[in-house]
């Protein structure tokens, strides 16, 4: 396979979408615990507090997840400097790092949309348990 200046250049459109995706799942969050402190300020229940501690964790895996999104755009712009400079070993290894990088991004993304499913769900139990059923599935 050649290695070119293409190569990681590729990975400049996904990764760029993929920072917009979760800069605005981050928005949607913090607009959600505003939320749901000032519900919490009001009558302190248990199921408000489990979500703003489920909350707390999907923010940092969020944090966490746009930290290694970064990394990866940081090391291919690197990668491509060094292609530029005909220094290819040290551009193959940015590359690589880059893939890890995005690849961990992608990993704790899936960790935050389990845990957002998380979240749904004890929303569906309060509601199961306001109408009388108490039933979990």
């Amino acid at each position: 396979m050649e290695f070119n200046i293409t190569t990681p250049a590729l990975l400049f459109s996904a990764i760029s979408l993929w920072m917009l995706a979760f800069t605005n799942r981050f928005l949607a969050v913090a607009n959600l615990v505003r939320q749901f402190v000032a519900l919490y300020a009001e009558k302190r229940e248990e199921g408000i507090y489990r979500q703003l501690h489920n909350f707390r964790i999907r923010l940092s895996l969020i944090k966490y997840t746009q930290l290694f999104g970064v990394l990866s755009f940081l090391f291919c712009v690197v990668c491509m400097l060094f292609i530029f400079t005909g220094l290819t070993a040290i551009a193959e290894a940015l590359f690589a790092a880059s893939l890890l990088a995005l690849t961990a991004s992608l990993a704790l993304s899936l960790a935050e949309v389990l845990l957002s499913i998380g979240a749904l769900k004890l929303e569906l139990e309060k509601t199961e348990a306001l109408h009388g059923s108490g039933g979990k599935r």
